[in-house]
């Protein structure tokens, strides 16, 4: 019997699944730990004008599939009204079959606006008409939006010079929705980066004192880090290639520094040094506070330089890169547990080829203190689609313990993202339905059930102390 498109036991293919999913993950609150949304339009409580603005302004996944549909970057990233660039994807939708742009397009549509038409250009300007005026009313807003995915906890990504004041102006009004900020200081790490010292003039500026040395640095960085976690942060965040197995002495990360500020040129192996200094005391910092650590490595950013010269960075030219994992990470994670600094670590790997060795790499520095303490994150990126989750929940089975994962995030910038939670909750109990049915795990849907409540939300509530 065929099945209708995104019904109620979508993604759900057995008994056992249906009853976990609806019995105990369907109406849970949502922690969003880490996403890219914007900490000034949940402050203002924003309302977008139209469809477009909230949907497709930001979103790579989106420009990417339209570009790979023959759609001219005019109605992508250009001129074009935002009226024809949503009719413009539109067009797109149908193409996405078997693409997760599919399914997240529908649920939203679902979710927030209840449309259950397929998007296209025959429905394209009727959908545009309802949602952009739906978006007009309060329930609308940013805070609405979020009040209605039952959205409790929301971890933005910020600079180090970042003001905050956003972030304390949605902590003073208060509300359902707690907003916290995350510390992102890869401006800093990677020294042989274009605007580096464009960003250490600015933090002079913040921190109001000169650095002129890389103890100066690291005094001003954790003045930022005291600053950030007066204002409840509580995660720090890096984005990199890969960590190095090298060492670094004494005045080594000085003369790097003073090559940089001079603007000398950086070899690869200064660069590296440097990186894994600063990040080793940085990981010292998160620990003294009780902070978590998280690292997402393995993109290859920016490869297409004639966008980034037209559009710029971030608009989709990223993907996923082949670097070396294993010993960099061994190395930095092995120094910081050997002098018992090692904070709550989170790793996410973008090479799904690496997913074994980030499984096992997690199992290497458990140490009893926190039941898992070292996580491997959410399938991140481009695998955190169907196939892509499903592999990373079955290896971190095999290899670790999925009753203690930290569950779903959406890393997103859009305000219509939060069904990616339901999407990795309807995986999640279909995966383990599927044991149920087999015989491989035992029809207890009261652990079962425990299990599933956890992994969705209790061990993120528990583990971040939110």
């Amino acid at each position: 019997m065929t099945k209708s498109f995104l019904d109620d036991n979508f993604l759900l293919h057995n008994a056992p699944a249906e009853q976990l999913y609806h019995t105990y993950a369907k109406w849970l609150p949502i922690i969003d730990y880490h996403n890219h949304l914007s900490p000034e339009e949940i402050a203002t409580d924003k309302n977008f004008a139209n469809i477009t603005s909230i949907w497709l302004h930001g979103d790579h996944y989106k420009w990417r599939a339209m570009r790979a549909n023959g759609i001219d970057e005019a109605y992508i990233t250009g001129a074009a009204s935002d009226q024809e660039k949503f009719l413009k994807w539109a067009a797109t939708v149908p193409y996405t079959m078997r693409n997760p742009l599919y399914h997240w397009t529908h649920l939203e549509l679902q979710r927030y606006f209840g449309i259950r038409e397929l998007l296209s250009p025959r429905t394209a300007e009727a959908i545009y008409a309802q949602t952009s005026a739906a978006l007009q009313s309060a329930s609308y807003s940013t805070q609405g939006l979020l009040h209605k995915m039952k959205v409790e906890v929301v971890c933005t990504t910020d600079h180090p010079t970042d003001s905050l004041a956003f972030h304390e102006q949605a902590q003073a009004a208060g509300g359902a929705c707690q907003l916290l900020p995350t510390f992102r200081p890869d401006k800093f790490v990677v020294i042989d980066g274009e605007d580096f010292l464009v960003f250490l003039a600015k933090l002079e500026e913040v921190t109001g004192h000169a650095i002129p040395s890389f103890d100066h640095l690291l005094a001003a960085l954790e003045t930022r880090v005291d600053f950030f976690h007066a204002r409840g942060c509580q995660l720090a965040d890096h984005g990199l290639t890969q960590l190095y197995a090298v060492d670094f002495k004494g005045r080594q990360p000085d003369a790097i520094l003073q090559k940089r500020i001079k603007g000398e040129p950086i070899s690869a192996a200064e660069s590296q040094t440097f990186q894994t200094a600063i990040l080793y005391h940085l990981a010292n910092m998160y620990h003294q506070r009780g902070w978590t650590m998280q690292l997402h490595l393995g993109a290859i950013r920016n490869n297409n330089s004639r966008l980034l010269n037209r559009v710029g960075a971030d608009v989709g030219c990223d993907s996923i890169g082949d670097f070396p994992q294993a010993a960099g990470l061994a190395a930095f994670l092995n120094r910081l547990d050997a002098e018992e600094k090692l904070p709550a670590t989170i790793l996410y790997n973008l090479n799904p080829a690496d997913n074994e060795l980030f499984a096992t790499m997690m199992g290497n520095f458990n140490d009893g203190s926190k039941a898992g303490k070292i996580q491997w994150g959410s399938a991140w990126w481009f695998l955190d689609q169907k196939d892509g989750m499903e592999k990373q929940l079955n290896t971190l089975s095999n290899m670790g313990l999925l009753s203690r994962f930290i569950g779903m995030l959406t890393d997103s910038r859009s305000f219509l993202s939060f069904p990616r939670h339901e999407y990795f909750r309807r995986i999640l109990c279909n995966l383990l339905g599927q044991d149920v049915q087999r015989g491989e795990l035992p029809n207890d849907v009261e652990w079962l059930g425990e299990m599933v409540t956890n992994i969705c939300y209790k061990n993120a509530q528990q583990y971040f102390r939110f």
